[in-house]
C-alpha cells in the first residue's frame, strides 16, 4: 500500500444551509489536516439516515442545541485513510486502510460508560453530523483508534448502512432478550433499519420475524426474512386505538404475542401500539426517535407492565465490538442491504422522499 497519497487542498461537501427546511448546498471547502492521533479519510460512500433528516430539520427537541447553518451531516461514511496525524500509527492503522465512521464518531475511552462498553452514551462523545463535520463530504477526520475497519469482502456501498442501521438493529436485537425460535416484531420493517433488523433476526439469530409497515414495502420485508407481513392500512380502523392491528399480531403469534418488539420508525403512534403486541415477559426496544415535542409511550401502564412482567429498553447505537460483528454478518452474506446510490447533488430529493415515507431500504451517497 502506498506510503503517501495526494490530498487536494479543497473537496466537495453537502451543507445544511437553512436548518429547519430541506435545503442542501454543495460547496467546496478546505480539506483539514489530521491532528495527533487522527486520520484523514477519503470518503467514497455515505448512507443517508432518518437521524440526518431530524438534525437538518432541527426537529429533535431532545437535542441540546439547534442545528447550525453550514452543518455537514452524515454518519455512515466509508473510505480509505489518506493521511496519518502524529502518533496515529500506534492505533494499528495505515494509509490505504478502508475504514468507517459511525454516528458516535469519537469517544473518550475513559469515562464509566466507555469502560462498561456503552460507547453510545460516552459522557464526552462527538456525534458525526451534529456539531462535528459529518460524512456527506469527500474528506473527514476521525480518531485513529475509533474508526471501524471494513471487511475486505464487503463493498463500500453495502458497508455504509451497517455503520448505523446495521449496528443499531443488531444491538437492539441482542438487548431484546428474545431467544431463538421466538417471535420478534419490527415496526417500520421496510425502512433502512427495519429491513436489516428482519434479516439479522431471521438469518443471523434464529428469531421468527414479523414485519409491520405500509403495503408498498411488503415484498422487501418478506424477502428480508420475515415470516409474516402486517399491512398497517389493512388493519387500521378509525378510533380503535390499534385494536385491529393488535388482534392480527395476536392471531399470527398463536394468541400470546411476541417476545420482543423493535420500533424502528420515528412514530409515537407506533410506540403506543407496540406494547399491546408483547407476550408475558416481553420487551419493547426503543430504536426510532420521534420528532417534535417529547411524548411518553401512551400505553406503558405500570399495572399492565407488572401484570405481564413487561420491560422497555432502548438502543442509541451499538459499541465498537458490535459494529465489527454487524459488518461480519454482512461480509458473510447473512445481511444484504437494499441500497440505492445517489450523487451528492441528489441529497435534498432523498430527504423529501424520506419525509413522505416513500423510501424503501437505504440510500447511499456516491461521494466520488
Amino acid at each position: 500500500m502506498a506510503s503517501t497519497v495526494e490530498v487536494p487542498k479543497q473537496h466537495k461537501a453537502c451543507m445544511y444551509d437553512k436548518p429547519g427546511s430541506v435545503s442542501i448546498k454543495v460547496e467546496m471547502i478546505d480539506t483539514p489536516e489530521p491532528g495527533p492521533g487522527e486520520v484523514l479519510i477519503n470518503l467514497t460512500h455515505s448512507g443517508v439516515c432518518h437521524s440526518d433528516y431530524g438534525i437538518m430539520m432541527d426537529s429533535w427537541k431532545s437535542l441540546p442545541y439547534p442545528t447550525a447553518p453550514g452543518q455537514i451531516g452524515g454518519h455512515e461514511g466509508v473510505g480509505t485513510i489518506a493521511k496519518l496525524g502524529p502518533g496515529a500509527e500506534l492505533a494499528g492503522v495505515k494509509i490505504g486502510d478502508r475504514v468507517g465512521v459511525k454516528w458516535v464518531s469519537r469517544i473518550c475511552g475513559s469515562c464509566l460508560a466507555c469502560l462498561e462498553g456503552y460507547d453510545g452514551v460516552c459522557f464526552n462523545q462527538a456525534v458525526s453530523g451534529y456539531y462535528t463535520p459529518g460524512t456527506f463530504q469527500q474528506y473527514v477526520l476521525g480518531p485513529a483508534n475509533y474508526v471501524t475497519p471494513i471487511p475486505d469482502s464487503l463493498s463500500s456501498i453495502e458497508a455504509a448502512p451497517m455503520l448505523c442501521a446495521g449496528v443499531t438493529t443488531y444491538a437492539a436485537l441482542k438487548r431484546s432478550g428474545a431467544k431463538a425460535g421466538q417471535w420478534v416484531i419490527v415496526s417500520g420493517a421496510g425502512g433502512g433499519l427495519g429491513h436489516i433488523a428482519c434479516q439479522l433476526g431471521a438469518r443471523g439469530m434464529g428469531f421468527r420475524m414479523i414485519g409491520i409497515d405500509t403495503a408498498s414495502k411488503r415484498e422487501l420485508v418478506l424477502s428480508s426474512g420475515a415470516e409474516h407481513f402486517v399491512d398497517l392500512a389493512a388493519h387500521a380502523a378509525d378510533n380503535d386505538d390499534g385494536a385491529a392491528l393488535t388482534a392480527e399480531v395476536l392471531r399470527l403469534t398463536g394468541g400470546l404475542g411476541a417476545a420482543a418488539v423493535l420500533v424502528c420508525t420515528a412514530s409515537n403512534r407506533a410506540y403506543a401500539q407496540a406494547m399491546g403486541f408483547l407476550r408475558f415477559g416481553g420487551t419493547l426496544v426503543c430504536v426510532g426517535m420521534p420528532e417534535g415535542a417529547l411524548t411518553p409511550i401512551a400505553t406503558a401502564f405500570p399495572n399492565t407492565m407488572c401484570a405481564k412482567m413487561l420491560s422497555i429498553t432502548s438502543v442509541a447505537v451499538g459499541n465498537q465490538r458490535e459494529a465489527r460483528e454487524a459488518l461480519e454478518f454482512a461480509a458473510r452474506g447473512v445481511v444484504k442491504t437494499h441500497v440505492r446510490a445517489e450523487k451528492m447533488e441528489g441529497l435534498a430529493g432523498v430527504f423529501e422522499e424520506m419525509a413522505g415515507g416513500k423510501l424503501m431500504g437505504r440510500v447511499v451517497l456516491d461521494l466520488s
